[in-house]
């Protein structure tokens, strides 16, 4: 019988599951939706509500064990919100895709979009950091982790800015095909 593939869901409030009951977070539907598919996955939340992406690379050693084959790395929502330098957020996202990647695990980056309020060289800047990542070998990039769910308020809280349960269901729908090739 082939090994449970272990993976860690890391990164922030979106990973977390704000707002949300622990069984309404997209670690915990997406799991399902893999099983359900056949795969016998373990998916760890290793999200914190309010963390940067300088934050996840401080906490990356003792969130992400040794024996984790797959690791998805959503960061960089709460860099942009707070108009942290696009440097700073390249260079801890870098490190941890480094890290990860010596590591011999497999990385899907969730890409994010700077909110329009920062400028459009702010926006460029900060895209640009995911699909450089993006392009690294043993680096699969998802462009944008809220994909048909950012600005619609059917599928946000009253906050605007995290995912209702159906916002999740639509992350995990949108997520699935993007890791299925990646568990085989």
């Amino acid at each position: 019988m082939a090994q449970q593939i272990k993976i860690v869901a890391f990164g922030d409030s979106l990973t977390a599951g704000y707002g949300l009951p622990v069984e309404q977070s997209y670690p915990v539907k997406l799991q399902a939706a893999l099983k359900a598919k056949g795969f016998d996955v373990e998916i760890s939340n290793a999200g914190v509500s309010g963390d940067t992406s300088s934050g996840g690379l401080a906490r990356l050693d003792w969130s992400v064990g040794d024996d984790v084959d797959l690791v998805i790395v959503e960061l960089g929502a709460n860099d942009a919100l707070r108009g942290i330098d696009p440097a700073v957020t390249r260079k801890a996202l870098t490190a941890i895709v480094a890290k990860l990647r010596a590591g011999k695990k497999k990385v899907l980056l969730a890409g994010m979009l700077a909110p329009p309020n920062l400028g459009n060289e702010y926006g460029q800047r900060f895209k640009a950091i995911f699909s450089d990542l993006g392009a690294l070998e043993g680096v699969t990039l998802y462009p944008f982790f809220l994909e048909g769910i950012a600005a619609n308020p059917k599928f946000n809280q009253p906050d605007g800015l995290h995912p209702t349960a159906k916002g999740v269901d639509e992350i995990v729908k949108r997520l699935v095909p993007v890791i299925e090739p990646m568990l085989k």
